[in-house]
C-alpha cells in the first residue's frame, strides 16, 4: 500500500508542477515567452461531469474508512490503473492507519481546481474534514479529458509555523 501512495503521489507531484517553456526568437535573442500549463480555474469552468467526479469518487473512497464496504471504480469512473489499485485489501490497509490517526471522515471542502492544458487534464484539490483535527490531510484527484479519474491520492500537510 505504501508504493501505491507513493506511486500515486509521485504522479500527483509531477502532473502539479507548472512547465514553463521559453522559446527563442532569433530575431531578438534577448527576448523571451513564457507560457504556464497549469492554471488555476474557477468551479464554474469546469464542466460538471468532472467536478461530480472527482468528489463522487474521493467521497466514496473515503467513505470506505468508516463503513468498512468499498464499491469498486467501473471502467466508466477510472482508468485501468487506478481500477488495480483501488483494491478493498489495499483500502484498508490504508483506512486502518488513516481512523488511527485521523478518526471518522466527515466530508470534503473544494479548495482549488488546476487545467493541464498539455495533457487537458483537471486536477481537484480538497481538504478532507475528520473527526480529530490533530492532523490535516488534502485529496488531490485527476480527472482525464475522457471524464475519467486517472489518479487519486492524499496527502498529510505538514503544519506550518507561526
Amino acid at each position: 500500500m505504501k508504493k501505491i501512495l507513493l506511486f500515486l503521489t509521485i504522479i500527483t507531484l509531477a502532473s502539479c508542477k507548472s512547465k514553463k517553456t521559453t522559446l527563442d526568437n532569433s530575431n531578438n535573442p534577448t527576448e523571451t515567452t513564457t507560457e504556464e500549463t497549469n492554471n488555476i480555474i474557477t468551479p464554474n469552468e469546469v464542466d460538471k461531469i468532472k467536478s461530480d467526479r472527482a468528489y463522487d469518487l474521493g467521497t466514496r473512497l473515503l467513505e470506505t474508512c468508516n463503513t468498512s464496504t468499498f464499491k469498486a471504480f467501473s471502467k466508466s469512473e477510472a482508468t485501468d490503473k487506478v481500477i488495480a489499485n483501488a483494491t478493498p485489501q489495499k483500502i484498508a490497509t490504508t483506512c486502518k492507519k488513516i481512523n488511527q490517526r485521523n478518526g471518522k471522515f466527515l466530508g470534503l471542502k473544494l479548495l482549488d481546481i488546476k487545467h493541464d492544458k498539455i495533457l487537458d487534464e483537471y486536477t481537484f484539490r480538497y481538504t478532507i474534514n475528520y473527526e480529530k483535527k490533530l492532523f490535516k490531510r488534502e485529496l488531490y484527484v485527476i480527472v482525464n479529458n475522457q471524464n475519467k479519474v486517472s489518479a487519486i491520492n492524499t496527502k498529510e500537510i505538514k503544519p506550518t509555523p507561526f
